[in-house]
């Protein structure tokens, strides 16, 4: 998927909320044949999002684990709230402010931030310049 240098995105929301957003960003990855990790700014973002997955179409589900599940390397798509990576997930989504520290082992990066939020976009904004695109993102 890369030639070792990470991809970095940033995805600007302002129309739909994050809620509307990640679980198709999510099944796009999954299509792709990638492992994602979804890394909250909490624990309790890390349960809301494991709700949401299991709940947010009524025909169907996303599955998924967290640290509270067995065998998180057999996890199509894991949800932290850490820096951990057990399903070995070529793909990271970055929501409510989360970072991390080294990308080199994934693919993509995709920060997700609310447009409507001015702090939010001030991160984002800081992030960007770090990990802008035509910077690697080895750090």
């Amino acid at each position: 998927m890369s030639d070792g240098v990470t991809e970095v995105y940033f995805y600007h929301l302002e129309r739909r909320t994050l809620e509307e957003v990640l679980p198709t960003l999510l099944e796009r990855s999954l299509e792709r044949g990638w492992r994602a990790t979804v890394q909250a700014a909490s624990e309790e973002r890390v349960e809301a999002f494991d709700t949401l997955l299991w709940t947010y179409r009524e025909e169907s589900f996303l599955a998924h684990g967290t640290r509270r599940d067995p065998n998180p390397d057999q996890q199509p798509v894991f949800l932290t709230s850490s820096e951990d990576n057990p399903n070995a997930a070529t793909v990271r989504f970055l929501v409510d402010g989360a970072d991390i520290e080294d990308v080199s082992s994934y693919a993509r990066i995709v920060y997700l931030f609310d447009g409507r939020d001015a702090s939010a976009v001030d991160r984002a904004r800081a992030q960007w310049r770090r990990d802008r695109p035509g910077r690697s993102a080895h750090r």
